[in-house]
């Protein structure tokens, strides 16, 4: 069975350069091994999904202008989250603040292409069935 993520969770994005960590507000007032446990909601770009370092997605503009000043060269830059979907497939069996809650299989798309994934939920024990 899949874990509850809670805040601090650690994050990948396939065209991320390092992990993240997931940031969750304690609105929803429910806990899970301590930290604040997450809903499919917490999705917000620079509030709950924090940047992964640099970006080499060719569909963010930022690296496209770059690739294109450096001749063609693959140029990163500075990742900025644009996550403006919930994340996906969630748990309906568990509401956090009448949302699914969020469990360490679920994946959120960044509309530069990115996918981003969790590699570690924050919790061992709380299984969401």
């Amino acid at each position: 069975m899949p874990n509850q993520v809670v805040m601090g969770a650690m994050m990948t994005c396939t065209f991320g350069a390092a992990p993240s960590t997931l940031v969750v507000l304690p609105a929803n007032k429910v806990m899970a091994e301590g930290p604040p446990a997450a809903n499919i909601m917490d999705h917000k770009p620079m509030v709950n999904i924090m940047p992964f370092g640099v970006c080499s997605s060719m569909a963010n503009p930022t690296v496209a202008a770059a690739t294109a000043a450096a001749l063609g060269v693959l140029t990163p830059m500075p990742c900025i989250p644009m996550t403006s979907a919930p994340w996906v497939p969630g748990a309906p069996t568990v509401l956090i603040a009448n949302m699914p809650a969020l469990d360490n299989l679920c994946k959120c798309m960044c509309n530069w292409g990115g996918v981003i994934a969790f590699s570690q939920a924050g919790t061992t024990k709380t299984m969401i069935p």
